[in-house]
């Protein structure tokens, strides 16, 4: 074939795709339902024109568009691994791992569901074997979440709703397409009838051998990136051959999934990523992912197009009533995950409550396309699959895309619109009415800015001043005159604002380096989760929202038990060395805070919303103080180090800012620019590599800041160091219950807890023990004690303490005084302590 017109062929391509965009737009239609339509009717026209006898001129193009090499492989191993390695690129992870049940269970068991409804409904209406039925399920269950979720996002729907669908089409492709593969195994083989736990048996080891191998080799890439720090090409064309090397490795040499495998490896590179590239670096190689992706997305929706007239020409009477089936069932088994599965999620607070509306828009919204086509093109293309399996395999799966593109897709957005999803809330109008007032301020002062430097006329700029500030008092007064808004609802509006703002500070301080990279989708995170939290649970929301960004995770936790119980520190001493850098970005934006609130809320909300904020402000720059004070005193010499880091990249960012000026000043030309640069991109990488935390040598320090063992030898410290356990406990958490059974005795390395025993209530602070009386006095304990701010606490049990007790004289004087602040006579507790036995006589502390 013709080089020239192959060439014109793939460039006319492009032309569609880039005038499908903004005809879709226009069309307000969904831009994979224009791509396909175009799609179908160039395949047709093509097969139309070559087969005509009305004109031979237009046979060449004809037989070039059908001669493109369209098979399944082209879908499967060149677009397929870019678009998914795209989309979990373009991930925040870290707030999809705070929906994963959600996720998972939507994309795992909707996948499930979805194959056996539609399978056994076939099987029940057509002499097809079950196997060839589930393959057919299996297909069909991909979806594809572009439409609903931009839908969505022009409507502004809650934020976490589009991020959960994503999540779960994204998982839900790898599940389905994993499925696919398994069926087809049975399909080929002429299994025809198999056993359901046989194939879910092979499942796991399809999805934990992809995600081990796109593991490994996104981990090896970013080990290879790293190396080329300075060749920013480099590292974004090693990137390009991860998603390919990743799959064809998982498929051909192992034999497992390499969708899983492309996901795994984008998901391993986007987390490690940040920490590795220069920012720099980092934001090129995600735009040009998307680039990338919107182009293979556009292709194969066009490509699989193209096939749609060949797919249907053998279509038969009684192939539109098995089409039927399995809609029905498709959307049967959508319904069953949407109205069944996920109200109980939210009522087991797994998943936030989704309305009904947003659900049936979900469920419409469920629009099939180019992977379910890929699928089936493979099928047809298979010499082992029977020519009839082959037939009905491409006609239904053609027939149900076609449905879903052409019927939901070109009236979702009518469904949309009769549900009232289109018209914002209260909330959202007033939150309109507040920008429009704020945005028009600052165009008064940019206006009156301007008129000043081009010194026009005074009458004209005081006709127009006049104007503009009617217009600009009409909607001051809007925003504050909202008479269907309610008090609470202005605060939200108020933490919305603060929140949003604090967002932009966060990527300006990114963007100046002040905050690091690999920080920064982490800090952005928890802004975001104060835009939810407000929007969704007004103050309260916002409070929560504040409070578990200072507060120790789940993770957390679980490094401080695998250091404590196995000596593994290697977590432990990453996650505190995050918490570390993340408490210091939060009190640097919280800081610029305050301008904001005097300079644009109190002028359009007033005096007592603004000092309400201020308050809440001042709390939330309290809490992140006491958890870096905490830290300081925990670790104080890596504390140090981190704080002259911060320092350095901060000179850093000032010197390139010094550099820029005198080179658009021209008081240095591009040579000597260029050579200052590279050395202070040099001086800027070593800044970047953030000190080592030692775990262990911290402790040492740690021990020896109490009071209680002040007097203690080297050789006393390091012994007394391996027997003290760590326990990170939150605010509100309990430590110790009424009426429990006394083990263990707490020091508190930094924090508070408030203890609270027969009607009395006294806080205890660093330095300070608590747990020793039951212990001693060998009772239950009649104390309840709750951790007061976010805490990390040593512990020592009873063997060890009753042995560190008989020869340290300081923390005897300290039971004593703690003794007779609870009218403890203390001679009766050390004869009680001396008559009790030790349990454990192994015990060397």
């Amino acid at each position: 074939m013709d080089i020239v017109l192959i060439t014109t062929v793939i460039a006319s391509l492009f032309l569609v795709i880039g005038l499908a965009e903004p005809l879709a737009a226009r069309l307000r239609l969904p831009y994979s339902v224009i791509l396909a339509v175009v799609g179908i009717l160039i395949g047709a026209g093509a097969i139309f024109f070559l087969r005509t006898d009305l004109t031979d001129a237009l046979n060449p193009v004809a037989e070039a568009i059908l001669g493109l090499p369209i098979r399944s492989n082209v879908f499967l191993y060149v677009f397929l691994p870019t678009l998914l390695f795209q989309a979990t690129l373009g991930m925040n992870l870290r707030r999809m791992l705070d929906d994963w049940v959600p996720i998972l269970m939507l994309a795992v068991v909707a996948v499930v569901v979805a194959t056996l409804s539609v399978g056994y409904a076939l099987s029940w209406a057509s002499a097809l074997p079950l196997a060839a039925c589930l393959l057919i399920g299996a297909i069909v269950s991909t979806t594809d979440p572009s439409a609903v979720v931009s839908i969505f996002r022009s409507i502004s729907a809650p934020r976490r709703l589009a991020r959960i669908i994503e999540g779960e089409s994204l998982l839900n492709d790898a599940a389905a397409i994993a499925l696919f593969g398994l069926f087809m195994g049975f399909v080929m083989l002429g299994v025809p009838d198999p056993s359901l736990g046989d194939a879910l048996a092979r499942f796991p080891l399809l999805i934990a051998g992809g995600a081990f191998t796109g593991w490994l080799a996104a981990r090896a890439a970013v080990w290879v990136m790293a190396l080329f720090s300075r060749h920013e090409l480099a590292q974004i064309s090693i990137s390009v051959a991860l998603p390919y090397l990743a799959y064809i490795g998982a498929e051909q040499s192992i034999g497992a999934s390499g969708v899983i495998a492309v996901v795994a490896a984008g998901l391993t590179l986007n987390l490690t990523g940040p920490g590795r590239l220069p920012p720099q670096a980092w934001a090129n190689l995600r735009e040009l992912w998307d680039v990338l992706a919107h182009w293979a997305g556009a292709l194969i929706f066009i490509l699989a197009a193209f096939l749609i007239p060949r797919l249907l020409e053998e279509v038969q009477v009684e192939d539109f009533l098995l089409v039927g089936v399995v809609i029905l069932a498709a959307i049967a088994a959508r319904a069953v995950i949407l109205f069944g599965l996920m109200p109980l999620l939210t009522a087991l607070k797994l998943s936030p409550a989704v309305e009904r509306p947003y659900r049936v828009a979900i469920l419409w919204g469920g629009l099939r396309g180019a992977v379910t086509l890929a699928l089936a093109l493979a099928v047809t293309e298979s010499f082992r699959v029977p020519d009839g399996i082959q037939r009905v395999v491409g006609i239904l799966a053609t027939g149900f895309t076609l449905f879903t593109l052409i019927v939901q897709g070109t009236t979702l957005r009518w469904v949309i619109g009769r549900l009232g999803l289109d018209r914002l809330s209260p909330i959202d109008e007033a939150l309109s009415r507040q920008v429009v007032a704020v945005a028009l301020q600052t165009v008064r002062e940019d206006v009156a800015r301007t008129t000043e430097n081009y010194e026009l006329s005074h009458d004209t700029v005081r006709s127009e001043a006049k104007r503009f500030g009617e217009r600009l008092d009409a909607a001051v007064k809007k925003a504050e005159e909202s008479a269907d808004i309610l008090d609470r609802d202005r605060v939200t509006l108020g933490l919305i604002a603060l929140a949003g703002h604090e967002r932009d500070t966060i990527l300006a301080r990114v963007r100046e380096r002040t905050i690091s990279s690999r920080m920064a989708e982490q800090v952005l995170s928890e802004a975001d989760r104060l835009i939810e939290g407000a929007r969704s649970g007004g103050r309260g929301g916002y409070n929560r929202a504040a409070r578990r960004s200072v507060a120790y995770g789940r993770m957390f936790r679980a490094a401080g038990l695998l250091h404590s119980r196995l000596r593994l520190s290697g977590p432990l001493a990453w996650m505190t060395a995050d918490r570390f850098e993340l408490l210091l970005s939060q009190r640097l934006v919280l800081r610029d805070l305050g301008a904001f609130i005097d300079g644009r809320i109190r002028r359009i909300h007033g005096r007592r919303l603004a000092d309400l904020l201020h308050e809440l402000l001042s709390r939330r720059i309290e809490a992140v103080e006491t958890a870096l004070v905490g830290l300081r005193l925990q670790y104080p010499g890596y504390a140090e180090k981190l704080e002259r880091r911060f320092i350095r990249r901060t000179a850093l960012r000032l010197e390139e800012r010094e550099y820029a000026t005198m080179r658009e000043d021209g008081l240095i030309g591009a040579e000597v620019y260029t050579k200052l640069m590279e050395d202070l991109d040099l001086r800027r990488a070593a800044a970047e590599d953030r000190p080592q935390l030692d775990i262990a040598l911290q402790r040492i320090e740690l021990v020896r800041q109490f009071p209680l063992f002040a007097a203690l030898g080297e050789t006393e410290l390091k012994r007394l160091r391996g027997v003290f356990k760590t326990r990170y406990v939150n605010a509100g958490d309990s430590i110790i219950r009424k009426e429990s059974v006394a083990k263990s005795v707490f020091f508190i390395a930094s924090g508070a807890v408030e203890v609270e025993t027969a009607g009395q209530t006294w806080r205890l602070g660093r330095g300070e023990m608590f747990g020793q009386m039951a212990i001693l006095l060998q009772k239950p304990r009649h104390a309840e004690v709750r951790a007061i701010a976010p805490s990390t606490l040593l512990v020592l049990d009873e063997a060890r303490f009753r042995r560190l007790l008989d020869r340290s004289a300081a923390l005897q004087d300290a039971v004593r005084a703690s003794a007779e602040k609870r009218g403890i006579e203390p001679a009766d507790l050390f004869t009680d302590a001396a008559a009790a036995p030790v349990t454990d006589q192994r015990a060397n502390a």
